[in-house]
């Protein structure tokens, strides 16, 4: 069964760090690009950072401005799984944040990507 699970959700302090994972059940996550996404409420959901397939590109990563130099999204030792580790955190962070899977180029598209997870809240909050 094919199944898509994200962590590493929490509340944390403005200035801090979190590090979310992706882990994919039923498939590899090595043929497909991998993209997380954010949703706070009231708002459309964004794409945060994404990742090409293993093979394709060389691992092209895509950051939104919003994020660049604070987050960095990797393929971890971890088998079938991805991170997104996230630093310099910001009130403006806080959301549901999603792991999508499809294709195999790098994207902020969510139509790229066929399958989802549930999410996992993220809140930075003092």
């Amino acid at each position: 069964q094919l199944q898509i699970v994200e962590s590493g959700g929490g509340l944390v302090q403005p200035g801090g760090s979190l590090r979310l994972s992706c882990a994919a059940s039923g498939f590899s996550l090595d043929y497909y690009a991998i993209g997380w996404f954010r949703q706070a409420p009231g708002k459309e959901r964004e794409g945060v950072s994404s990742i090409s397939a293993y093979d394709h590109n060389k691992g092209t990563t895509y950051y939104a401005d919003s994020v660049k130099g604070r987050f960095a999204i990797s393929r971890g030792n971890v088998k079938n799984t991805v991170f997104l580790q996230m630093n310099s955190l910001k009130p403006e962070d806080t959301g549901v944040y999603y792991c999508a899977v499809g294709g195999e180029d790098a994207t902020p598209d969510p139509l790229a990507y066929d399958y989802w997870g549930q999410g996992t809240q993220v809140t930075v909050s003092s």
